[in-house]
This record gives structure tokens, C-alpha cells and sequence, in this order.
């Protein structure tokens, strides 16, 4: 089969509609080989009808009805958004409670990754020098302080990866009391406490900020290595207020002194041999399209189930991402306790866009129609699959760190850059980021492994994207293979090999997910 044969991708037997594979899309009159004629062109990632679809049917992809004609669509026509009335949210209860019964998977055993083990048992993909802020008016002069740091201190210890200032919008100015105030506090709190970090994570306060020191970091909440090799139960915090500081260079100074010294104690760390099961590993979608549900995240989901069979931990998120499918999550929960809460996070954040006045058709892009996704739930249905098939067995609410191993459903709002927040909360030491579109995504802290879906998108970005997935539209590869692909490409990321946004330095701020008024 030649690039110029006209080629269309079926989800399943069932649907009325299928995707046009071609780039650049079908012009009319094309004729695929079973005679399916189209009547007008089609462009690449949307829908052709397969059928006559008449006035108020329903339009099924993935065995969903992802909506319902607004007119008659003859056979071969586009099947456009416009043409497509979203069918209501599934209601939250009556749903079926882990009900499928676990894939038989044998164990994954022998896989291992260099990794920095910290003294809780967590372990670093990278070693890290985190500078955790308090309030976002420091963080101009821990920019200044960090250039510095990397210039003059750094090249001396080798053993240290980066260091990272932890910029947010938070601390002052809000309504630190208010119900829903405490998701951005725990969220700066666990992600001081990242493993990359190796729990060194120093601190830097203005002085007059709400969110102080002590209330981010109660009494024993964090253990830091002193280069006496002691162990004090308070990060070090350098406060800019303090009478001591003399013009702004001695801010700096008294920054970089404290920062010396915990390089000193990251410098001695050493990558050693680490189980597979070390992993923490989270998943995620951005500028998708519709191939996304056909290529990278099934190949993600692949991935995903190895993962697991190895004993790591691999989180997926984005909750109007998963919300229309919430019957096949609460059906692979192990237990009632798991599939109840899964609801209970549905249920929250149902109420909080409705406070904002408006439903979870406000999550596609123009991007997403533009690569052939009609709406929230054609979207959601190719979301889901990086979840692979292995049961639910935990859920992470937004800014907690996770617990238990296996996969885990962390909830977290569908935007690129607060999902990668949380997820960095929970406790991730890997982040696999899959793109239709096209991004250049990227996080400081964390490694973050990019999936391209197209191979126009992987072939025009070669230096942005680490994997393509798009070949297996082509037939060039399969889900399976691409899957082990990423498994492995995973292990030697977690071991030091540098992804390219790590290349390009390539890094997005941290973007708190804060439902609290602001003052």
C-alpha cells in the first residue's frame, strides 16, 4: 500500500464513522478500496460517514455515541462538528462499581533503571537543587540568585543536574482560609518534596507573605541533610526581609551561601541499580487531535500496563478529559472504595464548573476540531486509553502525593500546564506527554518524554518530539511494538538520557490549581 492510497482507521465494527489517515486529507471522488466514494473532501483526522446517517441518529466512534446528526448525512461526507449535537454528560450514579475483573498479566521482572535513592524510599530520575518559594514576590530575585547559582557553583558539582527555582502565583493576596485553599499549599508542599529533589529543597520568603514558612512546612513534615551529614526536620529558609539584608546583593549572598550548601549534600549522591517498580510515572495529553486515541495513547496504554506488571506506579489525570467515560473507570476500580471516589472527584468538579458558569464542553481547542475532535466526548474516549486495561487501584486527590502503587487515577483539571503541576505533587519522577498538534511542552523538574501521533508532526518537529507513534497508522508499526518502545525509552530517561526538551531546555512554569477566591 503506496503513501497515495487513500487509507481510513475504524475503532471499531460497530462505528458509522471513521478517520481519513491520508496527510494533507482526500479530495472528492476519492475511492477507497471497498468502493466507499467520498462526496466532498475530507481532511486529515476527521470523520467520513460510512453509512447514511439520518437526522437524529446516533454517531458512533470507539462503540460511543459521541453525538447525534443535527441533518441527514449521505454516505461519504464529512462528518463536521457542526454537523454533531453532543449528547448530555453521564450521570454520576447507577454506574457500574469494579465490575471488570483483572487482565491475566504475568509479572514483569528484571527491569531496572540508575536512579537516586532517597532516604524515604523514593527515588530521582534526576538530582536536583530545588529552591521552593513562598510567595511569588521573591521570585525575581531567586531568578537572579539561580543564574548565578549555575554559573558560579554549579560546574563544581558535578553530580547535581540542574538547579530549579519553584515559581508559582501564590502566597499573598488570598483567601488562605477558604475552603479549597488548602490545594495549592499541599501542592508546593509535595512537590518541594518531589524525589528528584532528593528532599533537599531549600526555601526562600519575603517575610510578610500569608503562606509563611512554618505554615508550608509545619514541624517534622520534611527532613534535610546538613553537610555534617545531621538531619534537621526544617528546610533552610532564607527571608528577604530579614534586618540582616543590606541591599539586594545580600539577598542574593544569603541565597547562594545556603544554596552551597545543600549542593554539598546532593553532590555526594551516586545513580544506583533500581527496580522498574522505582517508577512514578505520569501521563498526560496535550494539542491533541484525533489520531491521539489511535496511535500515541494507545501506545501509552501498552506502555502503561507494562509499567505496572513491573510494579511501578503510572498515573493519568485530566478530569473533563476522563468524565465521559466515568462508567469504564468505575468499572475497573478494584474495589467500591476506589470507584466511589473516582465519583466523588467527577462529582466536585462538575460543581466547580458549574460555579464558573459553564459544563466540560468548554475543555476543546480550536486546535482539537482543527485535528478532527468534534467534542469533549470523541476527545475523552481517546483520553482514556493511556490508562491501558490493568485496574484503577487508587486516587490521588488534587496536591496530595500518592501512596500506593499500580495505576492510579490523580485528579487533576485538564490543562497542560496545572496537570503537570499536580502530578509533580503526587510524587512523579517521569512525565510521557503525547501530541497530535504539535507542543513544546516541557517541565524543569521532571523529565518529560514527548509522543507524536502524526508522522507529519514527528517528521517537521524531529528535534521536539522522542517518540512517533504516528507509524502506527501508517501499518509501519504496532501498538505493541511501539508500546515496548516507550518502556524502554522510559528506563534509560529515568537512567540519565536526556529527552529533547531537556536538550532545548525547553521548561513551562509551575501553574497552581488554586478554586479559592482571591482577595
Amino acid at each position: 500500500m503506496t503513501a497515495s492510497t487513500p487509507r481510513r482507521i475504524l475503532m471499531h465494527a460497530n462505528d458509522n464513522v471513521a478517520i481519513v489517515v491520508n496527510d494533507g486529507g482526500l479530495p472528492a471522488g476519492t475511492v477507497f478500496e471497498d468502493g466507499l466514494t467520498l462526496v466532498e473532501g475530507v481532511p486529515q483526522g476527521h470523520k467520513v460517514a460510512l453509512t447514511a446517517i439520518p437526522q437524529g441518529a446516533p454517531i458512533l466512534r470507539y462503540n460511543v455515541i459521541i453525538g447525534r446528526a443535527v441533518r441527514d448525512i449521505p454516505q461519504g461526507s464529512w462528518v463536521a462538528e457542526q454537523l454533531i449535537e453532543m449528547p448530555p454528560a453521564r450521570e454520576l450514579d447507577n454506574l457500574p462499581i469494579a465490575t471488570v475483573p483483572a487482565p491475566a498479566m504475568e509479572p514483569l521482572e528484571g527491569y531496572t533503571f540508575q536512579g537516586f535513592r532517597n532516604e524515604d524510599g523514593s527515588v530521582g530520575t534526576r538530582n536536583i537543587l530545588a529552591i521552593t518559594t513562598t510567595v511569588q514576590c521573591v521570585s525575581g530575585v531567586v531568578e537572579f540568585a539561580v543564574k548565578r547559582i549555575k554559573a558560579e557553583l554549579l560546574p563544581r558539582y558535578p553530580n547535581v543536574d540542574d538547579v530549579v527555582g519553584l515559581e508559582h502565583t501564590y502566597g499573598c493576596g488570598v483567601a488562605i482560609e477558604a475552603p479549597g485553599a488548602n490545594i495549592p499549599i499541599r501542592t508546593i508542599h509535595n512537590i518541594s518534596k518531589n524525589p528528584n529533589f532528593g528532599g533537599q529543597a531549600m526555601v526562600v520568603s519575603l517575610g510578610c507573605e500569608k503562606l509563611q514558612p512554618t505554615r508550608l512546612f509545619p514541624a517534622n513534615s520534611i527532613q534535610i541533610r546538613r553537610k555534617d551529614e545531621s538531619i534537621a526536620t526544617e528546610p533552610p529558609v532564607v527571608c528577604l526581609q530579614d534586618n540582616g539584608h543590606v541591599g539586594f546583593m545580600s539577598m542574593v549572598d544569603s541565597i547562594m551561601q545556603t544554596a552551597e550548601a545543600q549542593l554539598e549534600v546532593l553532590n555526594r549522591r551516586q545513580r544506583v541499580t533500581c527496580p522498574a517498580s522505582d517508577l512514578v510515572v505520569g501521563v498526560q495529553c496535550g494539542g491533541s487531535d484525533a489520531f491521539s486515541g489511535v496511535t500515541a495513547n494507545p501506545a501509552v496504554g501498552f506502555a502503561t500496563d507494562l509499567l505496572v506488571r513491573a510494579g511501578a506506579t503510572v498515573m493519568f489525570s485530566e478530569v473533563t478529559e476522563v468524565r465521559d467515560g466515568i462508567d469504564q473507570l468505575t468499572s475497573r476500580a478494584v474495589n467500591a472504595d476506589v470507584a466511589e471516589a473516582m465519583i466523588r472527584e467527577m462529582a466536585w468538579y462538575d460543581a466547580y464548573l458549574t460555579r464558573g458558569g459553564v459544563d466540560r464542553s468548554a475543555n476543546t481547542t480550536p486546535g482539537n476540531k482543527k485535528g478532527g475532535l468534534s467534542n469533549i466526548v470523541e476527545k475523552a474516549m481517546g483520553s482514556i486509553v493511556k490508562s491501558g486495561s490493568v485496574p484503577i487501584s487508587g486516587v490521588v486527590s488534587p496536591g496530595e502525593k500518592a501512596t500506593t502503587k499500580g495505576l492510579l487515577y490523580t485528579a487533576t483539571p485538564a490543562s497542560d500546564f496545572i496537570c503537570g503541576t499536580l502530578q509533580l505533587a503526587a510524587g512523579m519522577n517521569v512525565h510521557v506527554f503525547t501530541t497530535g498538534r504539535g507542543t513544546p511542552y516541557g517541565l524543569a523538574e521532571v523529565p518529560v518524554v514527548k509522543v507524536a501521533t502524526r508522522d507529519d508532526l514527528a517528521r517537521r518537529w524531529h528535534d521536539l518530539m522522542d517518540v512517533n507513534a504516528g507509524r502506527i497508522a501508517t501499518g509501519e508499526a504496532t501498538i505493541e511494538s511501539v508500546g515496548w518502545e516507550l518502556f524502554q525509552l522510559l528506563l534509560d530517561v529515568a537512567s540519565g538520557k536526556k529527552t529533547w526538551a531537556e536538550h532545548w531546555k525547553l521548561h513551562n512554569a509551575l501553574v497552581l490549581f488554586n478554586p479559592a477566591p482571591v482577595t
